[in-house]
């Protein structure tokens, strides 16, 4: 079974950037992006997405970039002790090399920094927490940042998706003997790994010119090289696998879920996250959501919420929070740990477009 536990490190910081543009479902000029039958207004109301950030020059990068000098700054933290910086995104700036290795030199971190990328989507950060947490385990490793996000740049190629925005963030992690330890549960069942997917681009299907040819796929307009999703099979199994994650995890380590002071969801869709958190009879008030802001961020929903939501919560005290990823893979995670109330956690930044 998939259960893991880490002690002996604590995440100290959070911080997240979001390009300064905006786009809005519901100005009239997006109307493109909808079937005859189905409306902006229709859309909102089933996703909660009102507007998101969207850019057209900065990479995922470029913004997990902003939301780490941030924090590295408001910690302190001295570049050349960072020993890992794993990077979580489904849109890299390049095939290869792995943005890893460009944020390592870009940050000015050590050259004998662990460095690498992961692809996971919506679960990412869950994943990437465990991952960390276990080089952190080691007791070589002292500190160590997670950096997920997602740039969904648009252009003439590269139309909008409603329902996606782009973002970066910035995990800290350090070892801390006798910190209080994080308790994890993964899963994975890859037969419905075309409920969510970009049939093209890859080595299995390689871009032709007609890969931006747009097509109706259900209500909206979308190329070969966009997020394709079939919206039953992704909510049945969203509504379904988060909650017996959660529950999953908190009888495997003796936890009581009503007990945790936030439960961060994955930022899927208004309808899945308020289905799964009645499912667990959890207050709704104690699931904070950014979905209407800052749209689905993917791997960036989990850290971009807790900056943008419960920042000034997260400071005030010690919190104990339970956190869930789960869609594209299809992969799914929980995490359940206790920050203190010295967490660093920096405003949101808006960056600029590049010029």
């Amino acid at each position: 079974m998939a259960f893991l536990e880490f002690k002996d490190a604590r995440i100290v910081g959070i911080s997240a950037a979001v390009p300064l543009q905006k786009f809005s479902n519901l100005h009239p000029d997006n109307q493109t992006h909808f079937s005859s039958d189905y409306s902006p207004e229709d859309f909102v109301a089933s996703t909660g997405v009102e507007e998101g950030r969207e850019t057209k020059t900065l990479t995922t990068s470029d913004l997990c970039f902003e939301a780490a000098e941030q924090l590295i700054n408001e910690l302190g933290w001295k570049r050349k002790e960072i020993g890992a910086l794993v990077f979580v995104s489904q849109t890299p700036d390049y095939m290869m090399p792995c943005s890893a290795c460009i944020l390592q030199n870009r940050l000015g971190l050590s050259q004998e920094c662990y460095a690498y990328d992961c692809t996971l989507g919506c679960s990412g950060w869950v994943y990437g927490v465990s991952q960390v947490f276990s080089l952190l385990n080691t007791g070589n490793i002292k500190k160590a940042l997670l950096l997920c996000g997602e740039s969904h740049k648009i252009s003439e190629y590269y139309p909008r998706a409603p329902l996606f925005g782009s973002a970066g963030t910035a995990t800290a992690i350090e070892y801390k003997e006798g910190a209080k330890p994080i308790f994890c549960h993964y899963g994975t069942d890859g037969s419905g790994y075309e409920s969510i997917i970009v049939p093209e681009g890859g080595t299995r299907n390689p871009p032709l010119p007609t890969s931006f040819e747009k097509k109706w796929d259900g209500n909206e307009l979308l190329n070969g090289l966009q997020i394709h999703m079939k919206g039953i099979d992704v909510y049945a199994f969203s509504v379904t696998t988060a909650p017996k994650s959660i529950k999953k995890l908190a009888e495997k380590y003796g936890i009581n879920y009503m007990d945790a002071d936030f439960i961060v969801l994955h930022q899927a869709n208004k309808m899945i996250n308020n289905a799964i958190v009645k499912k667990i009879n959890f207050p709704q008030e104690k699931s904070p959501s950014s979905l209407t802001h800052f749209a689905n961020t993917s791997s960036a929903s989990i850290p971009l919420t807790m900056v943008t939501q419960i920042r000034d919560a997260l400071r005030s005290k010690s919190n104990k929070l339970i956190c869930c990823g789960f869609g594209v893979g299809l992969s799914w995670g929980t995490v359940a740990f206790e920050t203190t109330a010295d967490i660093v956690i920096p405003d949101l930044v808006e960056v600029e477009e590049l010029s």
